[in-house]
């Protein structure tokens, strides 16, 4: 992390989806060991937000840096910093076991190898 005190740093964060700006120009500052809460009614960008922070959607504009990581730059750094707990089991309760740490591992780059060690008890 490059600085001690900010876990996450969003400067003018903007997502646009065509002629919809989901997320406009926010900018905050949450510092370590800091609870933060990301409040809002239906339709505010926070979900869009937070896949702009976990790497899921590029922003259209603006910058952030998660664990001292840039969002874009550095998607590997910030995904090895971070645990995503999905919403919605749309698509782990359709999987088997094997196949979510498979598709776990893809996502998150796990080397085939290692992939395939820690997949083996689940055949």
């Amino acid at each position: 992390m490059s600085s001690l005190s900010e876990a996450i740093k969003v400067d003018n964060l903007t997502r646009d989806f065509k002629s919809f700006r989901a997320v406009d120009h926010i900018s905050f500052q949450v510092n370590a060991k800091e609870i933060f809460g990301f409040l809002g009614p239906n339709g505010a960008g926070k979900t869009t937000t937070v896949k702009m922070l976990c790497t899921l959607l590029r922003p259209s504009a603006g910058k952030a840096q998660v664990a001292g990581y840039d969002i874009e730059l550095q998607q590997s750094q910030v995904r090895k910093s971070i645990g995503i707990i999905f919403q919605d089991p749309s698509l782990d309760d359709r999987l088997t076991a094997r196949e979510n740490l498979r598709f776990h591992g893809i996502i998150y780059k796990v080397p085939r190898k290692q992939l395939a060690a820690c997949t083996r008890s689940y055949d």
